[in-house]
């Protein structure tokens, strides 16, 4: 049995064949002795996907393959598939009782409920990164990520550990009542700055900016590193200032030229009020705020 300062299992299966699932194949396949077995219900497309990630990886159909033959099993599923997969590997004999973990950000152990006394371990590892599709880059990304372990016990969170440092990530405990804050907490921050940045470009674009992108970059990488190295404190532009009138025009030529970004500039330009109103609460926003609601005294 692997542990922190083992870093091989036997056979190592993966239940999955999307993005994570792909590169944890990439990640995971010299750490297993003998070939990595991954299940997939496509055997065309994304088998072939795991197999160009992992040329020495088997891939089969059969859910018992995985639960009869491998010592570490992965379940490399969408979130809200993760209960239906746990019900139907309850059903199976687990004749090699496995160490079993999920790679769900939003769930902690209670999913694997059903798979406890079939297996020796149950746990929940969560890489705090984003899969977008490239295996290679990917696995490489995860060996400097973060990864949310809950586990059902200390042993089952001390295995937890030793598979994120065969991944080359640093662990880091989430406690089960906490997994869906601190979900929601990466995807503000990940998924939202997705939607942010392709909302700035929109605007850009209905200013007549023929390369949007290229504008923002040099400005929201700087932003980004500063905010992670300094924290609000990092904040600059007209709110912090107290700009009223630039706020008023603002809403006033989302309103005419972009309406679509409009709703989304409202929000987090509230959010950010409310931030300077807690770290501020001695000065007067009022202007803003009426600004922000659309008011404007130009």
């Amino acid at each position: 049995m692997p542990s922190m300062a083992h870093s091989t299992y036997q056979q190592i299966g993966i239940v999955g064949a999307g993005r994570v699932a792909c590169a944890l194949a990439c990640a995971l396949a010299p750490h297993s002795a003998r070939p990595l077995l991954v299940w997939t219900r496509d055997r065309g497309r994304r088998a072939a996907s795991v197999e160009a990630c992992s040329p020495t990886a088997l891939v089969t159909d059969r859910l018992a393959d995985v639960a009869d033959n491998c010592d570490l099993v992965i379940l490399a599923v969408a979130d809200d598939a993760l209960a239906g997969m746990v019900r139907q590997l309850a059903d199976l004999t687990w004749a090699a009782r496995p160490f079993v973990a999920h790679v769900s950000g939003r769930s902690g152990v209670a999913p694997l409920d059903l798979l406890s006394d079939k297996v020796r371990g149950v746990a929940a590892i969560h890489p705090a990164m984003t899969f977008t599709g490239d295996a290679l880059l990917e696995a490489a990304r995860m060996a400097t990520a973060r990864f949310a372990i809950t586990g059902s016990g200390a042993a089952a969170l001390d295995e937890a550990r030793g598979l994120v440092a065969c991944l080359g990530g640093t662990a880091v405990p989430i406690a089960e009542e906490h997994r869906a804050l601190y979900h929601a907490a990466l995807c503000h921050g990940a998924n939202h700055l997705v939607t942010l940045i392709t909302g700035a470009c929109r605007g850009l674009a209905a200013a007549g900016v023929a390369e949007p992108a290229a504008v923002l970059a040099p400005l929201v990488r700087a932003a980004l590193e500063n905010s992670l190295a300094d924290g609000f404190s990092a904040l600059s532009g007209p709110l912090l200032r107290g700009d009223r009138q630039t706020i008023a025009q603002h809403i006033h030529d989302l309103e005419r030229d972009c309406p679509s970004l409009l709703p989304a500039y409202q929000a987090m330009a509230q959010a950010t009020l409310d931030e300077l109103d807690r770290v501020g609460p001695d000065l007067d926003r009022a202007g803003l705020h009426d600004a922000l609601d659309g008011w404007s005294q130009m």
